[in-house]
């Protein structure tokens, strides 16, 4: 496939992604996610976590818990798809995520090629759970304005009310005992 540089060339070789979710699917798997994030806890790790799922939108096809500062759930997840999966095939999975990703993160998902991304639960929201905490320096920084300055339109999806709660929760009661 040869890919054209050019913003029309891009958008010809990576077309819409495909099926969508519908919202009992998002709702899921962001429900996923957060059992996800619960154990990285157990773990000694930051509660995040990230699901990869395929573009039936019902296959879950990776999950990831936060490791470090450095190494986000969304970041690990998106690397390793990329080792093993095409970048067409990536295009049309989507990635659901219990927190909004981070510029760090929505860079790395965009550079795997990862379509679509659904978050339950904004980075300004986790400010309001981590606070000032030195362990997580909450960026200020929206995942869309990330992708608005891509040259491939990864659809957004998020804040999703219906598990904003619980997400807030598991956040609170880890920031809570630090």
């Amino acid at each position: 496939m040869t890919v054209s540089t050019d913003a029309a060339g891009l958008a010809a070789a990576y077309p819409p992604q495909g099926l969508a979710p519908t919202p009992e699917q998002i709702v899921r798997h962001l429900r996923h996610s957060s059992r996800v994030a619960e154990r990285a806890t157990l773990l000694g790790h930051h509660p995040f976590g990230a699901v990869l799922v395929g573009p039936d939108q019902e296959t879950v096809l990776m999950e990831q818990g936060n490791v470090d500062t450095v190494n986000h759930a969304e970041s690990v997840l998106a690397r390793v798809a990329a080792l093993n999966f095409t970048p067409e095939y990536l295009w049309s999975c989507t990635l659901y995520t219990s927190v909004e990703p981070c510029c760090m993160c929505a860079g790395t998902m965009y550079w795997a090629n990862i379509g679509r991304v659904v978050f339950g639960m904004t980075e300004k929201r986790l400010l309001e759970a981590t606070g000032d905490h030195s362990e997580n320096p909450t960026m200020s920084v929206d995942c869309r304005y990330v992708f608005e300055h891509c040259q491939k339109a990864v659809e957004v999806v998020g804040p999703v009310a219906e598990v904003e709660a619980e997400i807030m929760e598991v956040q609170r009661r880890f920031w809570s005992s630090r």
